[in-house]
């Protein structure tokens, strides 16, 4: 146990000296960091409570959320009814669904059937204990039928949306290559963002904001002759994209138009139902690119599902025109002149550079599957994380002193090998930190205190063994290896456990507590490192040189 071969040595002091080069760009000023990068060569990554950043509180829009169902609904309650050849006549949108009057008595039954297709079952929430639920329930009224938004399927409906929204909030921010975002769920209906080092909060604000909905829809036969006309119950009324734009270009303030301007605008009149829709979230890819007049556009490609609709469309409809809405807003409305059967195409309009970029992001992406406002915003400024990094740095170094000195009193010599033992571990732990890129939080700073006081733990075990076995009349040497050999099972199940406690927290936990949890993890298997390699081969060395007869301990 205590014989030590020459390769072992070598590699050892090796990986305490590479383990110090890592360490080195955290002591450095920024320009020197920036050239020791080119190297692969970097500083441990600050959290947002370290490095000053933006926390955003994102809300789902269930009213925006309930107004595109009944919307939706309409359109295919009118469909299935005409499919069906049923007289219905009053189809309205009521306080949390759709009715419609039936004509015909004798047509009910057959109503009933049609409408029982539209109920779409859902996997339900937590309000119904995860059983299928029907996102529509249909309530039998004297003359007609009303179909519902039920409170179950709602909840499924916002849950889904969550999940997806988080997917693809976390491609839209890692698009932009912003360092270790914290991107969860907080509650039923919202999503935090944290944001560490963000120079420009406003542009990702608005870039995750963006709800980005892109669908290609046929324009209605008939179309405005006058301000005074209403769409019919079939079509929606939609502002051109260059209308838009200069409005927008007019106003002293160059900002997005309230809806009441927008009704101003000149209207399209869209159809909305869904057999005249193709929805962009069946993009596979978004670029932006060129158009041959050296125009900026996005080019787009559908996947298999997107390219059969849009196929489908564009040959059931040539030479009608169809509009490219990106959020209700017409950025185009070209005739189909041929049927478009690859699945590609362009969105063209009076567009930036960056814009088609940032656009190409978010259809990229993927649409966020409903409206999400920010109902929340903090900002941590970097004066304050550059205190929460000093002050953390303090109370590092006064628990390191402590802890060196509680080992050195008692132990003598034998302290002062677990002290470098000790510093040696830190080292380690700061060099895995900044070599895999792991995000330093003020809770990660608390892991590496905790590291620093059970590091010694396993030499305290070791030393008392040796002790306890000199006592027992044990020669020097017997008493030190077997010391080691025997507190070996004890050690690893004490870091065992600990180690299955820092797997749960990050299994279960999120932001500040995974940065925990990483940290503890990490100090665990260095600490291990360092009490059975780094103690025991400086004690080797010693009982090699010293030949000692006996143990101060």
């Amino acid at each position: 146990m205590l014989h030590y071969e020459r390769w072992k040595i070598i590699a050892v002091c090796a990986s305490v000296i590479i383990a110090a080069i890592l360490c080195i760009p955290n002591i450095l000023p920024k320009a020197q960091q920036e050239v020791l990068a080119n190297y692969g060569l970097r500083p441990m990554t600050l959290g947002l409570d370290l490095q000053g950043g933006s926390n955003v509180l994102l809300e789902v829009d269930r009213k925006d959320l309930v107004e595109q169902l009944k919307l939706q609904l309409t359109s295919d309650m009118r469909g299935v009814l005409r499919e069906a050849r049923i007289a219905y006549s009053g189809i309205q949108r009521t306080a949390n669904g759709v009715s419609v009057n039936i004509s015909k008595p004798e047509d009910m039954a057959k109503a009933n059937e049609q409408l029982q297709t539209l109920l779409q079952p859902q996997q339900g929430g937590m309000l119904s204990g995860g059983t299928q639920v029907n996102l529509f329930t249909l309530e039998t009224l004297p003359s007609g039928y009303a179909l519902n938004i039920s409170d179950g399927g709602l909840e499924s409906r916002v849950a889904r949306a969550i999940q997806q929204s988080l997917r693809i909030i976390e491609n839209r921010v890692n698009a932009l290559g912003t360092t270790e975002p914290v991107i969860q769920q907080q509650g039923a209906d919202r999503i935090t963002v944290q944001l560490p080092g963000v120079q420009d909060p406003d542009k990702v604000k608005d870039l995750i904001g963006q709800t980005a909905k892109l669908t290609f829809q046929l324009l209605c036969e008939d179309q405005p002759g006058g301000a005074a006309q209403l769409p019919p119950p079939e079509c929606r009324a939609y502002p051109l994209k260059e209308d838009v734009d200069k409005a927008i270009k007019a106003k002293a303030e160059k900002v997005s138009l309230t809806p009441q301007e927008l009704e101003k605008l000149p209207q399209l009149w869209v159809q909305t139902s869904s057999r005249a829709t193709v929805d962009g979230a069946d993009l596979n890819d978004a670029q932006p690119a060129f158009d041959q007049n050296n125009r900026p556009v996005v080019t787009f490609r559908f996947n298999q599902k997107g390219s059969l609709r849009f196929g489908k469309l564009t040959s059931e409809n040539v030479n009608k025109p169809f509009a490219i809405i990106l959020d209700n807003v017409v950025q185009s409305y070209p005739v189909i002149n041929e049927p478009i059967l690859g699945g590609t195409g362009q969105i063209s309009g009076q567009f930036s550079t960056e814009e088609t970029a940032n656009l190409a992001i978010v259809l990229r992406s993927g649409a966020l599957p409903a409206k999400l406002t920010i109902v929340e915003e903090r900002t941590v400024g970097p004066s304050l994380g550059a205190d929460s990094v000093r002050a953390g740095f303090i109370a590092c170094a006064i628990g390191l002193v402590g802890v060196m000195a509680f080992m050195f009193v008692p132990y003598g010599f034998f302290g002062l090998v677990a002290n470098m033992a000790l510093l040696a571990n830190l080292l380690l732990l700061i060099a895995a930190m900044s070599f895999f890129g792991f995000t330093l939080t003020l809770p990660g700073i608390a892991g590496i205190l905790l590291t620093l006081g059970m590091a010694v733990d396993s030499n305290v075990l070791i030393y008392e063994r040796i002790r306890e076995e000199w006592r027992n009349g044990r020669t020097a040497l017997s008493s030190i290896e077997t010391g080691f050999k025997a507190a070996l099972g004890t050690v690893l199940d004490a870091n065992l456990t600990t180690l299955i406690a820092a797997v749960v927290l990050f299994g279960i936990g999120s932001g500040p507590v995974r940065g925990f949890a990483v940290t503890l993890a990490i100090g665990i298997f260095t600490t291990m490192f360092t009490a059975f390699t780094i103690t025991r081969m400086i004690v080797a060395l010693w009982v090699k040189r010293n030949r000692p007869k006996e143990i101060n301990l």
